[in-house]
């Protein structure tokens, strides 16, 4: 009676229930050999059941691990202030030599041609080649070996600077001195000269 049951219950899951994908791969053993028919078929039953599970624990694993590689492989805003920092400390290494590089002479000096040229300070006393007039706002230029004519005026400075072609007209040649001007003043100096002396020039150092 019991197995009349099974094998009618049998029949039945065969034809109307999907059958199991995990089943298919497996072959029955025909009924009435071994152990008997009912206990095959819960046997079978069994590890259907087990396979079935192992299964769906692989599955939840998998979507767990899908879910934590795309936590991951969103963006790290953590980068960002490594960034900044190597941004400032990139400004502060290009600021350093920028800074050397501005040294002003002190005190000031001009000279004539055999004075060398370059940073002038009371051990090294050089004629500062990076003056300009505070008055006009001209670089102050300078001729080695040439000296001013004695006709120069303002307005010919104002309308000739910083032009040599032009300036040249009133340039005389002398060795030794060295010719200054800037927009509105001039200058014809022999020796080393501490421009504090003088007191109507407005020419500063513009910095090396």
């Amino acid at each position: 009676m019991a197995k009349d049951l099974d094998e009618l219950l049998d029949e039945v899951e065969s034809k109307f229930c999907r059958p199991d994908p995990l089943r298919l791969g497996m072959v029955e053993r025909p009924r009435g050999c071994g152990g008997g028919g009912i206990l095959s078929n819960d046997r079978n039953r069994a590890e259907a059941k087990e396979n079935l599970r192992s299964t769906e624990t692989f599955v939840k694993e998998d979507d767990l691990d899908s879910l934590m590689n795309e936590i991951f492989e969103e963006p790290n805003f953590d980068k960002k202030p490594f960034k900044l920092k190597s941004k400032s400390s990139g400004n502060t290494s290009v600021r350093a030599p920028i800074q050397g590089l501005c040294k002003s002479c002190s005190p000031v000096y001009v000279g004539g041609s055999t004075t060398p040229c370059g940073i002038g300070t009371n051990t090294s006393q050089r004629a500062c080649d990076h003056l300009r007039c505070t008055a006009c706002d001209f670089q102050v230029v300078s001729y080695d070996d040439y000296m001013w004519d004695k006709s120069c005026d303002y307005l010919f400075f104002r309308n000739n600077m910083p032009e040599f072609q032009k300036l040249r007209t009133k340039l005389i040649k002398k060795k030794g001195t060295r010719a200054y001007a800037c927009q509105c003043s001039w200058r014809t100096i022999e020796e080393l000269t501490d421009l504090q002396t003088d007191h109507q020039l407005r020419w500063v150092c513009g910095k090396h």
